[in-house]
């Protein structure tokens, strides 16, 4: 069993919580010791080994795993995760979902009274169905974020004469009508939320686990042609910036606060 080198400080000694200085030593040792997937020793051993209770222990693997340095995987154990996948937040780079260039796994469709706060941003009537389609972006093999895509039938009129079931086959046939929209812009919206529980199922988490929210509106025609809610695991992703740098912060109710 590997062997995790710990210093000369004393646990006992430092004015900091024990967990929290634990934590900065078992981080250290992941990025000397330890490579990305590698399975670290159980709670018992690594409590014993670090003169410290399994509590204790148990808050510092705790704090690693929400700050992305770890992953706890069911049948597994604890690993040393791979560094966060960067969630865009610029959107000088423009294309409709479906994409060439787009990460997302298609594996559900069907038609929905969307959200009411989805149903302002798209401007649909009350109780007006568009079609939802369910979406997964993992890496590493582990699924990273969950998305709902939203599209009202007014964005795809040609689909009323596709036929094609529920599911992946009418996520495809959705897409491939978006495509043939000219894309005349999109705007995003990006703030931290807790995971619901479909979405906390779909990403290995406990409901209520923070995560990222990203909301994208997408433009064609004078209007909002379709909308997208993506939550994004906060322990494995990260935001990054384009070119344009801009951040806008604004205050709004809790209601558009979460749109899924």
């Amino acid at each position: 069993m590997r062997r995790i080198r710990v210093g000369t400080t004393q646990l006992e000694s430092v004015p900091e919580p024990k967990y929290w200085h634990l934590k900065t030593v078992i981080g250290e040792a992941l990025d000397s010791d330890f490579s990305v997937g590698e399975i670290l020793p159980n709670e018992r051993d690594l409590a014993a080994r670090f003169g410290v209770a399994r509590a204790t222990l148990r808050q510092a693997l705790e704090q690693l795993e929400l700050e992305g340095r770890l992953q706890r995987r069911r049948g597994v154990g604890t690993t040393v995760a791979p560094p966060r996948m960067g969630v865009e937040v610029s959107t000088t780079q423009q294309a409709w979902p479906g994409s060439a260039q787009d990460a997302w796994q298609s594996f559900d469709c069907a038609k929905a009274v969307p959200p009411a706060a989805v149903a302002r941003l798209l401007g649909t009537v009350a109780e007006e169905e568009t079609y939802t389609l369910r979406r997964l972006r993992v890496t590493h093999g582990q699924p990273v974020a969950a998305e709902q895509l939203y599209v009202p039938a007014a964005s795809v009129p040609e689909l009323s004469a596709i036929d094609a079931p529920p599911g992946t086959a009418r996520a495809r046939a959705v897409l491939r009508e978006l495509q043939r929209l000219e894309l005349e812009g999109q705007d995003r919206a990006v703030e931290l939320g807790s995971a619901r529980a479909d979405d906390a199922k779909e990403l290995d988490r406990l409901p209520g686990a923070p995560v990222l929210l990203v909301t994208t509106r997408y433009f064609s025609g004078g209007r909002t042609a379709a909308v997208t809610v993506a939550t994004y695991r906060a322990d494995t992703c990260r935001l990054t910036f384009g070119a344009s740098g801009d951040v806008e912060i604004s205050h709004h109710d809790q209601e558009t606060r979460r749109a899924s």
